[in-house]
């Protein structure tokens, strides 16, 4: 699915922004229909199947304006699946990133084909939404904003095993903040959206106050400063990590700073389940489990059935 709200908040965060995305697939390929990847000037996000074909896609994927290419994944990039893949690429900027409409995104060239336009009337009159392919030059996505929208501040040892563990949860949103890119590690799941930031209380703003927040920076200053930023912004939910003496030091500076002993307690600290211990992995366990039990969605227990569900 086309998933809107990362393309934006790439093109907020690094100005003009590719978007390369697996338009039609013949044969054996690495990526369905639909997978995608952001490029931008000195990073990308997502991915389209690794590789020597995403390599030199992203290498060019700035250049040329929006396009429509054919690539047989054997003769072309000496790919051993043997299929072949249409890519289409487009170039955004900010407003024309936020033009976007919001239930599905239909382009190509020329006249609209019968066929396109009957799944764009069913899915107006029905309320379906229709499923991402190609109908000749003509690409139709639909747009996927997840429930669930969460930000991990900070990229270190406990950062990585909570985005490892989250990332595959159905409909959950991950934005991923950290100072520098090479903080991150060189596979990123498909469903997290990295945004590294010099200054990571700029990008507060680009949060919802219905997102859910957790914060694990290597800096006990940055720490402290993202939580003044986000009570005065706003958020669903938020959690620190750190000791009951981190936090107690932390109370009284966001105190001076002027939040309320209420607003204060709306952030959780320590995190994660004590008692599981503190391997990096087992704080991922604990902090997931507090998360679908009391934060995030129905729509995430929805998809658990009672065995798998943890009573």
């Amino acid at each position: 699915m086309f998933d809107r709200d990362a393309l934006i908040a790439a093109c907020q965060a690094n100005g003009t922004v590719a978007r390369v995305v697996v338009a039609g697939v013949a044969g054996s390929a690495p990526r369905e229909v639909g997978a995608a990847m952001l490029v931008w000037d000195g990073g990308q996000s997502g991915t389209i199947g690794g590789g020597v074909l995403e390599y030199e896609l992203a290498n060019i994927a700035l250049i040329g304006g929006d396009r429509m290419t054919r690539h047989a994944l054997g003769p072309d990039m000496g790919q051993c699946c043997g299929g072949s893949v249409h890519i289409l690429t487009e170039i955004y900027d900010l407003s024309k990133a936020e033009a976007l409409p919001e239930d599905f995104i239909v382009r190509g060239e020329g006249q609209m084909p019968l066929q396109v336009s009957k799944l764009i009337s069913q899915a107006r009159n029905q309320g379906i939404q229709p499923t991402a392919q190609r109908i000749g030059s003509w690409v139709i996505e639909p747009v996927h904003t997840p429930e669930n929208d969460l930000w991990v501040w900070g990229a270190g040892h406990v950062g990585r095993a909570i985005v490892s563990v989250l990332a595959p949860l159905p409909d959950v949103k991950i934005t991923w903040v950290d100072t520098a890119r090479e903080r991150y590690p060189a596979i990123i799941p498909d469903s997290v959206t990295v945004l590294p930031a010099k200054q990571p209380t700029d990008a507060v703003s680009y949060a919802s106050q219905n997102s859910h927040h957790l914060i694990l920076t290597y800096s006990h200053a940055i720490d402290l400063a993202l939580c003044h930023e986000l009570l005065s912004h706003g958020f669903a939910s938020c959690g620190l990590i750190g000791s009951a003496t981190k936090w107690a030091r932390f109370r009284k500076r966001l105190a001076t700073l002027g939040h309320t002993d209420a607003q204060i307690t709306d952030i959780l600290c320590p995190i994660g389940a004590p008692s599981l211990g503190k391997h990096p992995q087992m704080i991922a366990i604990g902090v997931a489990d507090q998360l679908i039990r009391h934060s995030f969605g129905k729509s995430i227990q929805s998809e658990l059935t009672p065995q798998e569900a943890i009573a």
